[in-house]
């Protein structure tokens, strides 16, 4: 499942009213491991007991043995849940003989919750532990998806109890993050681009910024993030990101060292249930229309062939930024001929709803996208958009929503 259809699933689960943490979490657990397309078999959550300084099994579902109710280990006597602590989510044999004896012989296990100070060190609230038939790398990156988002609705559920906005503050967030998004229209040698973003509420998350890159500024960075979440909270993460990027295109740095340092960035920088998906591709004025990108987990960017109407997507080269700090992340490359198309996006264009609950998709995107690419890049941007407000009219999901087009002209 897609990175970032797996968190808003989550987010999705987790959004709706609980009476605890417990029954939150436990929720989310078994729609997990009942959903086909995650294939998880079955799970267990555990819940540090301060006081005992031990994890004690909270819930566990699944085709395998069950533990004993309260059946707990001493942190003093499982070096793993010191690595939890550091790398978050892990994967590897298991070494306790209780759970080898029950059959747990792997394990898939990442830290949940804010981090508790014992002995020096600091410790996750929960750590979920999933089964799978196969246990990798795809399962690793899963996880931390599935931690992250967790992680992020605890936190809102208990910031909501006792947090108050303060509209003075958000008016100060607005301005700035309006300061620092670029002019919607731009020209660059063949090529004409524009860009818009529209918050969910007075900020937002979603970001995109037109950078010139190179001595002579021969080259030109377009990029189209998404942080996770809504509010306050994604736009100051947007606006790191917008910022670090474009201290970064001053220097002459490569597209994929670039990405991992951004990944380190993230996971450096922000509490670890923040993450954020970014696509960046750089033009240059090379007659080939050469354009060379990454894209790290964000929804992959429509091409279109204007010769055949033929689509091409722009698929992801690495995941996404911040969960995993020691990712790798690999170059793409796409060519522009006079008239090609290419539709960057946030899923909040997709992802929005009708009064019955069917998304705008990818498929309508498409199929619109051909319908008016003989249109200048701006007609395209606010034609789309337009499609997609009247869409959502009587829908209830709302969420940041981002476009930018670039199309070649000569």
């Amino acid at each position: 499942m897609n990175q970032i259809k797996l968190y808003k699933l989550i987010e999705t689960i987790a959004s709706r009213d609980f009476s605890s943490e417990k029954e939150l979490l436990i929720t989310v657990l078994d729609q997990i491991v009942e959903n086909e397309n995650i294939q998880i078999t079955g799970g267990r959550i555990w819940k540090l007991i301060a006081d005992k300084k031990s994890y004690s099994i909270l819930y566990q579902t699944g085709y395998f043995e069950k533990l004993k109710t309260g059946f707990e280990i001493k942190i003093k006597d499982y070096p793993i849940f010191d690595r939890i602590s550091l790398e978050r989510t892990i994967l590897g044999d298991e070494t306790n003989e209780v759970l080898r004896e029950k059959g747990i012989f792997k394990y898939s296990a990442s830290g949940v919750g804010a981090k508790i100070k014992l002995n020096g060190k600091r410790y996750y609230e929960y750590i979920l532990a999933l089964n799978s038939d196969k246990i990798d790398e795809k399962l690793r990156l899963n996880l931390n998806i599935v931690a992250t988002a967790l992680t992020s609705q605890i936190k809102q559920h208990r910031y909501s109890e006792s947090a108050s906005h303060l509209r003075a503050d958000i008016d100060k967030a607005r301005e700035l993050q309006k300061s620092i998004l670029p002019q919607h229209e731009l020209k660059f040698y063949d090529y004409e681009i524009y860009g818009v973003t529209k918050p969910a509420e007075i900020v937002g998350g979603d970001f995109f910024d037109y950078l010139e890159a190179g001595e002579e500024s021969e080259r030109l960075g377009v990029a189209i993030g998404d942080a996770a979440s809504k509010g306050v909270g994604a736009a100051a993460e947007a606006m790191y990101i917008s910022g670090a990027l474009r201290m970064a295109s001053s220097f002459e740095i490569k597209i994929t060292p670039l990405m991992r340092r951004m990944n380190k960035l993230v996971n450096k920088i922000f509490e670890d249930d923040k993450f954020t998906s970014l696509f960046y591709g750089e033009l240059s004025k090379h007659k080939s229309g050469l354009f060379l990108f990454a894209n790290a987990g964000h929804n992959p960017p429509i091409f279109l062939k204007a010769k055949k109407k033929e689509i091409e997507l722009l698929n992801t080269t690495g995941p996404l930024l911040g969960p995993a700090p020691n990712a790798q992340y690999y170059l793409d490359s796409i060519n522009f001929a006079k008239g090609d198309v290419l539709l960057l996006f946030s899923d909040g264009i997709t992802d929005t709803t009708d009064s019955k609950f069917n998304h705008y998709g990818d498929d309508r995107l498409i199929n619109k996208l051909k319908d008016i690419s003989h249109l200048t890049p701006k007609e395209i941007v606010l034609s789309i958009l337009e499609d997609v407000i009247k869409y959502s009219k009587n829908g209830s999901y709302s969420d940041d929503k981002t476009l930018v087009v670039i199309k070649k002209i000569n």
